[in-house]
């Protein structure tokens, strides 16, 4: 059976986020859905993936939360689910910036929809600035977009302010368009941008994803593959798998040609985090990885491509489940002592 994916998020004002959780972790998991769902005072986020029945089901449940009736979700299709379980999760940040008072509820910038944008990132008087990271940007983007060389979007609004001082050095005042996968990243950094006083700020309404679905390939101003957070690690302009594997290690991108060279090593690293990791991290991946070939040993692939790995990360997770008991057992001792870590 074809399993459909949705990614969705809206900005919208949930004070009652917490309460919210385990309703909907319920009503998901009798849906059959597996992924991840982030909810925050600022809204949702998430990614889903079950049969079209369950992720109708799913995108009814979210729409009926307080304030949520306007969600809307990008939809692919793909073989086998990308996900391993569910997981509904209470954030700070539905998306992490780490600006304390940044609320894309009552500062945004303008939305630009699929059809829209062709002919507002070809106009010279505007500046596209790709708000993804690094590693994404290196296997597609729009062309003529600025890539920020971002780890993570915490890292976006230190580069923006020294972008725009040298904008300012330049006397330019160019338009700003940004865009990012799904539209959530770029949504909040245009109200990060404009309240930092820039006037002229746009972003792609639904992001790549919905450009993918909305604009013919012949039409388009995408170039490559386009990265997304699952077992598919990238899609093709047509929103099918695209070409490229992921390290195991690192959650990089990795083609044929990287796992040629000695630096890939399955599970354990590749070129890009080969000179990352501690001997220590090493170690614990090199362990990780002859557990899941152990696993689908004894039969417990049989389930599934990813029931091996299943089963060693629910061993894993049990040990880090005591590791963090212990670990809150003395945080506690140590509060009730009046103490506090230098």
């Amino acid at each position: 059976m074809t399993t459909r994916i949705a990614a969705f998020y809206l900005f919208f004002p949930f004070p009652t986020f917490e309460a919210a959780r385990e309703p909907l972790r319920a009503t998901l998991e009798a849906a059959g859905v597996k992924g991840t769902v982030l909810l925050a005072a600022e809204g949702v986020n998430g990614t889903i993936a079950a049969s079209p029945e369950g992720i109708d089901a799913a995108l009814a449940a979210l729409r009926a939360l307080p304030g949520a009736e306007a969600l809307e979700a990008k939809f692919s299709e793909a073989d086998e689910n990308p996900f391993l379980r569910l997981k509904v999760r209470l954030k700070q940040e539905i998306v992490t910036m780490g600006v304390p008072g940044t609320d894309p509820n009552s500062l945004v910038g303008t939305y630009v929809t699929p059809e829209e944008w062709n002919a507002l990132i070809s106009d010279p008087d505007t500046v596209l600035i790709d708000t993804r990271n690094d590693y994404e940007y290196a296997i597609g983007t729009f062309e003529g977009a600025i890539d920020p060389e971002t780890k993570t979007f915490r890292e976006f609004p230190e580069w923006f302010r020294a972008f725009r001082e040298k904008l300012e050095a330049e006397g330019r005042k160019p338009k700003i368009a940004m865009f990012c996968t799904g539209g959530i990243r770029c949504e909040k950094a245009t109200s990060f941008v404009k309240a930092e006083g820039i006037e002229d700020v746009f972003h792609l309404k639904g992001g790549i994803l919905k450009y993918l679905e909305d604009v013919p390939e012949e039409e388009s101003l995408w170039r490559g593959e386009c990265f997304v957070f699952d077992e598919r690690v990238s899609v093709k302009h047509d929103l099918t798998p695209g070409d490229y594997d992921m390290c195991h290690a690192c959650k990089r991108p990795i083609t044929e040609e990287d796992k040629q060279g000695n630096a890939y090593v399955p599970g354990v690293s590749c070129p890009h985090c080969i000179d990352e990791m501690t001997t220590e991290q090493k170690r614990r991946f090199a362990e990780r990885q002859k557990q899941i070939n152990l696993a689908r040993k004894r039969g417990e692939a049989h389930m599934g491509p990813d029931a091996a790995a299943i089963a060693v990360r629910r061993r894993e997770e049990a040990l880090e489940a005591k590791a963090r008991e212990a670990q809150e057992a003395t945080e506690a001792a140590k509060e009730d002592a009046g103490t506090e870590d230098a």
